[in-house]
């Protein structure tokens, strides 16, 4: 593992631990770093609200990584950045399309401006994109009601989570084996379970390839 894709490694730990555990399901050293690359970009957005007190400071915060994103697909990121650096690689090396990312972005933007929470930019999107450097193109409509079911859980909607589950499950039978690690984490519903637990868990549904 090089020093940037360690550091990056640790970041997504620190910050996100079931995708972090998700992604060791990922056998392949590159594809794995691929997969912590979208977590790091996804866990930088995340902590910007953490870091600064007005709402006005965090939506300046996420104009600049909405401005990098230019830099990004143009294969001409900011020097210096690790996060931005090995996105700019994976995107060119993926074919990877921008518009998940400025969706996200802008979905990060509308909670700081208090608007409602966009379900599929925060976690349809976001599945989708790493579904496709696991398995490539074609699979979209495989992962979408598994991300809805994910965000349902993580916004307190266990209910709504519970009642979608089947149809999601019955969708993921058309994804290959390797894309399975892009979307395991969606079995994990309790985000206080002890991590050998979780591991467990993730271990029962890649056997089982349902979440």
């Amino acid at each position: 593992m090089t020093e940037t894709a360690d550091t990056l490694d640790q970041q997504v730990r620190t910050a996100d631990l079931d995708r972090w555990l998700s992604s060791r399901l990922v056998a392949d050293d590159r594809a794995r770093a691929d997969l912590i690359t979208l977590y790091a970009f996804e866990a930088e957005l995340m902590t910007i609200p953490t870091r600064v007190t007005q709402p006005l400071l965090a939506e300046m915060r996420y104009t600049w990584w909405a401005e990098q994103m230019d830099g990004v697909f143009a294969g001409v990121p900011r020097k210096g950045h690790p996060v931005l650096e090995a996105l700019t690689d994976l995107v060119a090396r993926h074919g990877l399309d921008r518009a998940p990312f400025d969706a996200l972005i802008d979905a990060h933007i509308g909670r700081v401006r208090e608007q409602p929470h966009d379900l599929d930019a925060f976690y349809v999107g976001p599945m989708q994109v790493a579904t496709r450097v696991l398995a490539g193109r074609g699979y979209d409509a495989a992962v979408a009601d598994v991300a809805r079911v994910w965000g349902l859980t993580q916004t307190g909607r266990r209910q709504e989570a519970a009642s979608l589950k089947s149809t999601a499950n019955g969708a993921l039978k058309r994804l290959p084996p390797e894309g399975f690690p892009a979307v395991a984490h969606a079995a994990l519903t309790d985000p206080d379970q002890p991590e050998p637990l979780k591991r467990l868990r993730l271990l029962w549904a890649v056997l089982r390839g349902r979440i």
